[in-house]
């Protein structure tokens, strides 16, 4: 750890896992969290929350989620259903689903249904077996599409979206606009803190004439 210019700098090297644990997730913020249903290869349903996760790319639609497991190496129970069926659905979380996002994350067994220990009513899936919320304001159906082996207990796994349920006031289907404000979208901080997404404001990239247009008015 030094001083730069008015900055710290941490080597990474020099960390440990916990250590840089806290660095990241108290400066990459905020992050979009996934609410991930999967259904285990005997039909039990499961429901676990992930901060570790975002879309990588449109075409073919991507979404990965970091997944860490057991010390021992045995997968957590969203790995392992993952792994027994080919998929699972992310839901994106709204303040309302916050405290029951919360029941989901509690270290149940895997006997346990976390989805009926948070009273949350599901249907079944569309594309996928795993369950749909229905309080969510959107829910995206995933086939995994590849897992990428990351450490002694983590991984990457990457899922192909099949489709995607929009709570019907957020989405304009003339257009395919989603109202931002509507979904009310909550971000994982650092710690135990969460933000909200109402605060917002837009930036328009110009284009290169804009900018050079805007340059010369500003030397002027």
């Amino acid at each position: 750890m030094k001083d730069d210019i008015g900055h710290t700098h941490f080597d990474f090297a020099e960390l440990n896992e916990r250590e840089r644990y806290k660095l990241l997730i108290g400066t990459v913020v905020p992050r979009p969290i996934a609410l991930v249903t999967t259904v285990s290869r005997a039909g039990q349903a499961n429901a676990g929350p992930f901060s570790f996760f975002n879309v990588l790319t449109h075409d073919p639609a991507l979404v990965a989620i970091g997944v860490e497991n057991h010390a021992d190496r045995s997968f957590k129970d969203t790995a392992r259903n993952i792994r027994e069926t080919g998929d699972f659905t992310v839901h994106i979380i709204d303040t309302g689903l916050v405290n029951q996002m919360e029941i989901c994350a509690i270290k149940f067994g895997p006997e346990v249904d976390e989805l009926q220990e948070a009273g949350l009513a599901n249907v079944p899936g569309q594309m996928v077996q795993s369950p749909r919320i229905l309080a969510a304001p959107a829910a995206l159906e995933c086939r995994l599409h590849t897992t990428l082996e990351v450490g002694p207990a983590r991984e990457i796994i990457i899922g192909e979206v099949l489709g995607v349920f929009i709570r019907r006031d957020a989405v304009n289907t003339d257009n395919l606009h989603v109202d931002q404000v509507l979904m009310d979208a909550v971000g994982r901080l650092g710690g135990f803190r969460y933000t909200r997404t109402q605060d917002q404001f837009e930036v328009r990239t110009p284009t290169v004439e804009e900018f050079r247009k805007g340059q010369e008015i500003t030397r002027d």
